[in-house]
């Protein structure tokens, strides 16, 4: 894939703020890559021999972007494969900070899979599968869970692709491990320039609004209220951490996703 189709997309991401990979239901909001890409054009989410070969060439493209780290990439939008200007992406995190203690009420799963990753990161989907000591199809549900729970707090971000079986999977980093800069700058404050780009985002497009609005009451309800001097000792800032058993991902017997894990879970 050309370099210039890269920075096509960066510039998509840059001048819309947020924007999804492909579009919910071919509606024109939220705007995605596809839309800008191929404006009026109906996507089919087809993988056959039939299938229209942009289908395809985005997905490719989302990768290519996702590692460049010129925009931030998330599975933040209901789920969804979700790209973030700079900007934006750091007033967001300023207001979930500011909504509270963002580490409070995470699953003691989500907070072992943090601390792989802030020993390494990135990590594949799958090596946090196994190293989580959550393979396998009766763990699927909670490590979907878990992972959303950190999606939605932007405290983990996607980073392309590692091919580590008969499909690649996602590689994920802690943010403030890939993205330390903007991390460390969110926690002192917001520019007003980045606050009101992502204002005008949120206005442009309520249903990114509502998404934040979640995640905020989120944050807020689980964040534990400060007691007053002499009533008790105050609440940790975070939770306390499930403690796991550190293993060479070499030694791990993988076991090889399917292509739902792969395609349906990213879009």
């Amino acid at each position: 894939m050309k370099r210039a189709e890269v920075h096509r997309a960066i510039t998509i991401v840059e001048r819309l703020g947020i924007a999804l990979v492909y579009p919910i239901d071919n509606k024109a909001e939220p705007r995605s890559l596809w839309s800008e890409l191929y404006p009026g054009t109906r996507m089919e989410w087809s993988w056959d021999a039939d299938a229209d070969p942009r289908v395809a060439e985005v997905w490719h493209l989302r990768e290519r972007l996702a590692r460049s780290n010129d925009v931030a990439y998330a599975k933040w939008f209901r789920g969804r494969a979700t790209f973030f200007a700079l900007p934006v992406f750091h007033a967001l995190l300023g207001r979930l900070a500011a909504a509270g203690d963002v580490f409070a009420g995470l699953p003691p799963e989500a907070l072992a899979i943090l601390d792989l990753l802030r020993e390494r990161s990135p990590l594949s989907t799958k090596e946090l599968r196994a190293l989580a000591d959550l393979r396998g199809k009766e763990h699927e549900a909670l490590f979907n869970r878990v992972m959303k729970a950190l999606w939605t707090r932007l405290l983990v971000v996607g980073t392309g692709e590692v091919e580590d079986g008969a499909f690649p999977s996602l590689a994920v980093g802690a943010t403030e491990l890939l993205f330390e800069d903007v991390v460390n700058a969110a926690r002192l404050g917001v520019p007003a320039s980045a606050a009101a780009e992502l204002d005008a985002v949120l206005a442009r497009s309520p249903a990114y609004a509502r998404e934040l609005d979640r995640a905020l009451a989120e944050i807020s309800t689980d964040t534990p209220k400060k007691r007053a001097p002499g009533k008790g000792s105050p609440g940790r800032s975070r939770p306390a951490k499930k403690r796991i058993t550190r293993r060479d991902p070499r030694d791990v017997p993988f076991s090889e996703p399917s292509p739902s894990e792969v395609f349906g879970e990213d879009r």
